[in-house]
């Protein structure tokens, strides 16, 4: 092992280990369901503001994204655009509704609060909404494992499988003991983590550009060269309709972030209360916006250092360059920012899983005598969830995996995003369309990503347009249950 490696692996295990301390910490104040499912509802504003965020942008802002910018230049702004408007608007006209509606519900998980808001057929909500939550959830879950074994393999030559395993040791525990409150906590300390790699790398960057002004026109120029103007456009190198089409699907993932991940509408709930809930929304919007420019930053640094065919795989552009710019042990600090980003959502995902399913599928069935019961069912619950999707990533060849988490975003995002802003806005909106809309939005994504219809119209745009008329036209043809 070098020394530079080692610098790497001595940060970063120091970072992970205190990262678990912290979250065990946490979950020593944990006492009942409640604390377990959402924090008791008892969230200051900056910590829901920062644990939103850090689950939200999950490896897509340390990887994804910058290597996105890396590939397609300037058109990846509108990807930007759509993310960045999608996420005020969620803290701006959602956040403190839905703060509202789970105090005013008592409720405890995302489900829960559907199922009380919808009284007249909340068994059904349960079962439909928690189902399809917790299903296509397994299936994330298993690929943030996936990710951390690539990670730690491409990182420290840690075969992939053990790295899997290196993973799930790492966010399993905290998230057992400690539930909600041990994750959200353990969210801020990566969501600061995250936005300092994602302000300190750019600068850092435009400074080492600045001293290699060479280095920066042959790297354009070969750009230029070897894929046309594309880089340098708004719509690539699409033009006319396709160029329409691109930007509409960048755009597109707006719609996601209206309510419909469940992971993240939890933060919003868990707020203590309104004014806690203004404070998260002005640190969630600064956060993203320095967060975005950020990321795409770091993309076109490593398009101007490397070339467009200078890296084998465009999602390590980011590692990439730190590690030019940085001494090893400074980049491998910032580097902890996309094994962070990671984390964040892996453990996000498990518990909100698992409260869906204790507290919705399994608590009206196993009617617990105490809450000491509830408690250590959810923690048992937490755990077999981990173990099950960890089997699936050992198990599942990974495009199955990521095919799978493909529909999450616009399925779960697209069709949820409708229940929750007409169930918000709309009084004329009862549970029967809450449910006809959850299994036709889910079901419309399924079969347009599996015929293909996905590349000519993304499914992140049209299930939300599919789910909102299914909504609506059932609303308004079947009255409410009474």
């Amino acid at each position: 092992m070098n020394t530079d490696t080692a610098q790497l692996l001595i940060v970063m295990i120091s970072y992970l280990v205190l990262l678990i301390l912290w979250g065990v910490y946490q979950g020593r104040k944990v006492k009942s369901t409640s604390d377990y499912a959402i924090a008791g509802r008892s969230l200051p504003g900056w910590v829901a503001a920062l644990s939103e965020r850090a689950t939200g942008e999950s490896s897509w802002a340390l990887l994804g994204l910058p290597g996105a910018a890396y590939a397609t230049g300037l058109l990846e702004i509108w990807t930007a655009l759509g993310c960045v408007v999608g996420i005020i608007t969620a803290w701006a006209l959602l956040a403190w509704r839905l703060r509202d509606e789970a105090e005013k519900f008592s409720a405890d998980t995302y489900t829960d609060y559907l199922a009380k808001k919808h009284s007249e057929t909340g068994k059904w909500i349960r079962i439909v909404g928690s189902f399809t939550i917790v299903f296509f959830f397994f299936f994330y879950i298993g690929a943030q494992f996936l990710g951390g074994g690539k990670t730690l393999h491409t990182m420290f030559g840690i075969d992939p499988k053990l790295g899997m395993f290196l993973t799930a040791l790492i966010i399993v525990p905290y998230t057992i003991y400690g539930g909600f409150r041990s994750v959200v906590y353990t969210d801020v300390v990566q969501a600061i983590i995250m936005i300092t790699t994602l302000i300190v790398g750019p600068i850092a960057g435009l400074i080492y550009l600045s001293n290699h002004p060479e280095l920066f026109a042959q790297s354009m120029i070969t750009a230029i060269e070897k894929a046309g103007p594309g880089y340098v456009s708004l719509s690539g190198s699409f033009s006319g309709f396709m160029a329409g089409v691109a930007i509409v699907g960048g755009f597109s993932w707006f719609f996601g972030y209206l309510g419909g991940q469940p992971q993240l509408s939890m933060r919003f709930m868990a707020i203590k209360n309104k004014k806690q809930a203004k404070q998260a929304r002005n640190i969630g919007i600064g956060w993203t916006v320095i967060a975005y420019i950020g990321a795409l930053m770091i993309g076109w640094i490593g398009l101007a250092i490397f070339g467009p065919t200078g890296l084998s795989d465009q999602e390590y552009v980011m590692p990439a360059v730190l590690l030019t710019i940085f001494p090893p042990w400074v980049a491998a600090l910032l580097m902890t920012g996309a094994i962070a980003a990671m984390i964040s959502t892996a453990d996000s995902l498990l518990i909100l899983s698992a409260t869906e399913l204790s507290e919705n599928l399994l608590k009206p069935v196993l009617k617990s005598k105490s809450s000491t019961d509830s408690l250590l069912r959810s923690r048992i619950i937490t755990a077999a969830l981990a173990l099950i999707a960890l089997l699936l990533a050992y198990i599942s060849p990974a495009n199955l995996i990521f095919t799978l988490v493909s529909y999450v975003w616009a399925g779960i995002g697209g069709t949820f995003s409708v229940v929750i802003l007409l169930s918000l806005f709309w009084r004329k909106y009862h549970g029967r369309a809450v449910i006809s809309t959850i299994v036709v939005g889910m079901s419309f994504t399924i079969i347009w990503i599996s015929t293909g219809m996905d590349k000519l119209i993304t499914a992140r745009l049209i299930t939300f347009f599919i789910a909102l008329v299914t909504g609506i036209v059932t609303a308004l043809l079947f009255k409410r249950k009474k």
